[in-house]
């Protein structure tokens, strides 16, 4: 994706250079974190080479660089959180000549207003005597010290620490004034609150209660917040707060259903494995095509709905940092064995965090599948929006059935039980029970998946 850059000129001060900021990588990110700088200060850039991976509210992705030149000054470091899209990160020149004049540069040379809060002043310059401060300072002297100077803030002066930071401290009951910051500028970060250690009291101390007299602490580790957690609580949140949703449940014979995957896999000859999952999503795509009106989103603000000819199955994945759910395209038309190699492919992508934005975004239905799990008989989900519907699945279970042989008898068969969470605003209960019904019919008769 092409960088969104700051052209400043030559001055007194600095050679030409231009200003990279932080990128918007996906259409619903707002800021980033920095994983790693795949480039360092004096480097090469050439365009389409990936300079930094940037950790977006979704997936961490390459920050693909268009133009040439020099990285000049990288403004933060590899690790730093919560980076507003369009601040400040680097300086990049036209010439390699240039790159040892930018040694000093800071945010403030790039007029970077996204800045969350200014340096606070060191405490040496406030202490300084009245003949020192009536001196002229040397050239240049504040900006030699370093971007992550580890000097506590002033006496009296301003505390800059981040939200988080604040948090943890209130909880740990810890006076941020006795912390030192290892951020930018000397900023208070969550892992200098978490790192802190207070000092050890002295003998003069003695007469002070016993430590042991107060209540014991309770036991805890707190997780930081990462971007695509918070964009799973947001989207969620969303869906409980504005869709008005309903569940329909239904207990499906798959026995037929395993015994064509059986046979699939044994004339395969290692071409593909089909899981259940992947007939499943073959079976949601041909409903959706009988029963249309669950394959909608809801734009009340527009003031319509889509109706898709398109049926793109969104398939949850959990991934070590949260829920995702790749898409399956067009998997009504797709035969089964394709649909296993895409699923297979964009999970794997998926928990390595390489999706792209357009393989994640969108979907006209999705599919979460916790069948995995033999004590998971069944569940609900929660609508992803716009979607209008979500397909639960449970695990297979035995379930005793009267036999078509011996009236008095009884067979088992595989089952499992599906819960539809549908979008009242889009799918009425009526039709609902219509697309239910016919997942249940090409389940229980597989064979309609292969014509």
């Amino acid at each position: 994706m092409r960088v969104s850059a700051l052209r400043l000129y030559s001055s007194g001060k600095f050679p030409p250079h231009t200003v990279i900021n932080m990128p918007a990588l996906s259409p619903t990110m707002t800021q980033g974190n920095i994983a790693s700088w795949s480039k360092k200060v004096g480097d090469q850039l050439q365009p389409g080479e990936s300079i930094a991976e940037i950790e977006t509210d979704k997936a961490t992705m390459e920050f693909e660089f268009q133009e040439e030149g020099y990285l000049a000054k990288i403004l933060l470091d590899g690790g730093a959180n919560d980076v507003p899209v369009g601040k400040a990160i680097a300086v990049y020149v036209e010439e390699a000549s240039d790159v040892p004049a930018f040694e000093n540069f800071s945010a403030a040379d790039a007029g970077d207003s996204g800045s969350s809060a200014p340096a606070p002043a060191p405490a040496a310059e406030e202490s300084s005597s009245t003949a020192e401060s009536s001196a002229p300072a040397p050239a240049k002297e504040e900006s030699k010290t370093p971007a992550s100077s580890t000097k506590k803030p002033a006496v009296g002066g301003r505390i800059f620490a981040s939200p988080l930071a604040k948090t943890i401290a209130l909880d740990k009951g810890i006076a941020l004034k006795n912390i030192t910051g290892t951020g930018p500028n000397g900023r208070i970060i969550a892992a200098d609150v978490e790192n802190y250690k207070a000092p050890a009291a002295s003998s003069d101390a003695a007469a002070a209660p016993a430590a042991s007299s107060a209540p014991a602490a309770a036991e805890y580790e707190d997780t930081p917040l990462t971007n695509m957690r918070k964009a799973i609580a947001s989207r969620l949140l969303q869906s409980t707060q504005q869709s008005p949703a309903f569940f329909v449940s239904s207990t499906l014979s798959v026995s037929k259903l395993l015994k064509l995957r059986q046979s699939l896999n044994s004339s395969a000859e290692d071409r593909y494995r089909l899981s259940v999952n992947d007939l499943l999503v073959k079976a949601i795509a041909l409903a959706s095509t009988r029963v249309p009106t669950v394959n909608s989103a809801w734009f009340g603000n527009e003031g319509y709905i889509r109706t898709y000819k398109n049926v793109d199955v969104s398939v949850a994945v959990a991934t070590p940092t949260g829920l995702i759910t790749p898409i399956v395209k067009n998997a009504h038309s797709k035969g089964l064995a394709t649909i296993s190699k895409e699923v297979k492919d964009l999970g794997k992508r998926a928990k390595e965090g390489k999706l792209q934005p357009e393989e994640f975004q969108g979907g006209t239905i999705c599919i979460s599948n916790l069948g995995m799990n033999p004590a998971v008989n069944s569940f609900t989900s929660i609508i992803n929006p716009p979607q209008s519907a979500i397909i639960a699945i449970g695990t297979v279970d035995k379930k005793a059935v009267p036999s078509d042989v011996n009236e008095q008898g009884f067979v088992f068969e595989d089952v499992i039980t599906i819960t539809g969470t549908f979008d009242h605003r889009v799918v009425d209960g009526a039709v609902a029970g219509e697309w239910v019904k016919e997942l249940k019919k090409i389940v229980e008769n597989p064979l309609e998946m292969l014509i």
